[in-house]
């Protein structure tokens, strides 16, 4: 007899087997919330400058101790979809400013926190996204009414003004190191800062890393710092001009093949010396045109580096084509493709070119003490590989606050003040609001009081005591009251010089606010079977073994 089989309906009968639908509040809303809420759990007790540090090991078994989101962000696969939209928003964060990703996840995270708890209390989502998008449009008004008068205009080049302003983007990741690395920082973004401020290129500003010392043995160098030897015995040459091949130095071998037929004993002495007289030729043609340094983009020919040595040639050679072109920024150069007499207009100039060796490490630095050298380079020291790619991360915010400075220089008073402000403002705008909306605009000013809790519960003291005297400061008139984090008390941030761009905010709120209205706008998760392809091989460094 033929068992009688269940013949599917619905959703079933539409897709393939092995799909999985899940619908309503309970199903998809509420789960996605969870989700983004364990994303911004992760990074929101690595906020602020007691923020902790994450051990993170991605998949290819590197190990990243950090407390910077972007790259916890980058490094975490994360795989539910709806998380994935507060990871895409931290990534426009970091490429929009530069800085500020964790707090656009950690806010996101807080605003779906009070979302779900509207929900429960039975309003529609669609009512929380329309109270949202009043708040966000609102606090980006209060936000501008916030900005410190007089800020809108900045010297660039004014090493003070620069440094208050770059403070506390480097002490949210270096805490305590800010005074000793912002001064390199800056000194290396003025030297980098073309004439035209806005159109600062963050490449200017290298980092080069080398073990051993302290933070204390930095420096900042005008040029570069080659982590290579030169080639040959000439280790240092001044005022020299600079020829740069990127094909390599050598004998080349032609496209063609052919066959020589060689008679006697001297045709084949005459084969070979032709052969040394031409790359003779070639290498005397570079030395009468003025050069003094040769950089190749390749392999260097054990001959044409004899000749080089004759004619007191100091060779370089970078395999890296991005320095390569790094090289002829700093110097001026035009990269040749053929060896050959360069012309004078193809040559660069440098100040100098030495080796020298640093804890260890030959590094070939290349200066350039004039104008018009657009790259400078921070030596960065320290005892450890993590200690120093931490360090080299508290240099890129900086570096990118630099140039959102570049571009708007409003700035904001920094240690929750103005949270504070916007969240106090925003109730009273909630007040007057008469629809359901009015409970998502007070939920949205709310969830501005995590920045504060966050910072103080970091730093070890008492989060509800710190919200409640700040308020008290902010309602008798005190906008600047913010977070003391050293003494655990409120005090009036702007005299202690403690300031955040605006720009930062700005982006940070609003890409929060658009990635938890995007995932509260989703009712439905449908997800098709997995393909059935190979599977990727497991990382390695993971065996049983």
């Amino acid at each position: 007899m033929v068992g009688f089989s269940m013949q599917p309906y619905g959703m079933q009968s539409m897709l393939k087997e092995g799909h999985r639908h899940l619908s309503g509040l309970e199903e998809a809303v509420l789960r996605n919330i969870d989700a983004c809420k364990q994303l911004s759990t992760i990074t929101r007790t690595s906020l602020g400058p007691n923020g902790m540090n994450k051990m993170v090991i991605n998949h290819l078994d590197k190990l990243f101790v950090t407390n910077d989101a972007a790259t916890i962000m980058n490094e975490l696969e994360v795989q539910h979809p709806a998380a994935k939209i507060l990871v895409l928003a931290a990534k426009a964060q970091q490429e929009e400013i530069g800085d500020g990703a964790n707090l656009t996840v950690s806010f996101a995270g807080e605003l779906l926190h009070n979302a779900e708890e509207l929900i429960r209390m039975g309003l529609h989502p669609s009512e929380i996204i329309t109270g949202y998008t009043k708040a966000i449009n609102k606090a980006i008004e209060i936000l501008e009414a916030l900005v410190h008068k007089g800020s809108e205009t900045m010297d660039v080049r004014d090493k003070d003004e620069v440094i208050s302003r770059m403070r506390s983007s480097v002490a949210s990741k270096q805490f305590g190191q800010e005074d000793v690395l912002c001064p390199f920082i800056v000194e290396a973004c003025i030297q980098g800062c073309p004439k035209n401020p806005a159109n600062f290129n963050v490449d200017n500003v290298r980092v080069s890393k080398l073990l051993g010392g302290g933070l204390h043995d930095s420096r900042v160098v005008r040029g570069m710092v080659l982590k290579m030897d030169a080639l040959g015995t000439i280790k240092r040459v001044e005022k020299a001009k600079v020829a740069v091949f990127s094909a390599g130095i050598d004998t080349t071998a032609t496209e063609t093949k052919g066959t020589v037929l060689i008679h006697n004993a001297e045709q084949l002495e005459n084969y070979a010396k032709t052969e040394e007289s031409k790359v003779e030729e070639l290498i005397k043609a570079v030395a009468d045109s003025g050069a003094k340094v040769v950089v190749s983009g390749a392999a260097v020919g054990e001959m044409a580096l004899h000749f080089c040595e004759r004619y007191k040639l100091m060779v370089l050679k970078v395999s890296s084509k991005f320095e390569l072109r790094r090289i002829c920024r700093a110097t001026g150069a035009v990269a040749m493709l053929k060896l050959g007499h360069p012309d004078a207009g193809d040559l660069g100039y440098v100040d100098s070119v030495s080796v020298e060796e640093i804890g260890g490490s030959r590094v070939t630095i290349v200066k350039n003490e004039q104008g018009g050298n657009s790259i400078s380079t921070i030596v960065l020291r320290g005892s450890t590989d993590s200690i120093l790619d931490d360090l080299e991360r508290a240099v890129d915010d900086g570096v990118n606050t630099y140039k959102a400075m570049c571009r708007d220089s409003r700035i904001v008073v920094g240690a929750a003040a103005t949270e504070i402000e916007i969240a106090k403002r925003l109730k009273e705008f909630s007040f007057k609001e008469t629809g359901l909306d009015q409970y998502a605009i007070a939920k949205f000013a709310e969830s501005f009081e995590m920045v504060p809790k966050t910072l103080a519960e970091n730093a070890g003291l008492n989060a509800i005591e710190i919200i409640a005297s700040l308020y008290a400061e902010h309602a008798s008139g005190n906008t600047n009251a913010g977070i003391d984090l050293d003494e655990g008390v409120c005090k009036d941030v702007s005299a202690m010089n403690i300031w955040d761009l605006y720009v930062t905010k700005f982006f940070a709120l609003k890409f929060a606010a658009d990635a938890a209205c995007t995932v509260l706008r989703v009712d439905q998760i449908i997800m098709a079977k997995p393909a059935g392809g190979p599977k990727r091989d497991p990382p390695a460094g993971m065996d049983d073994e």
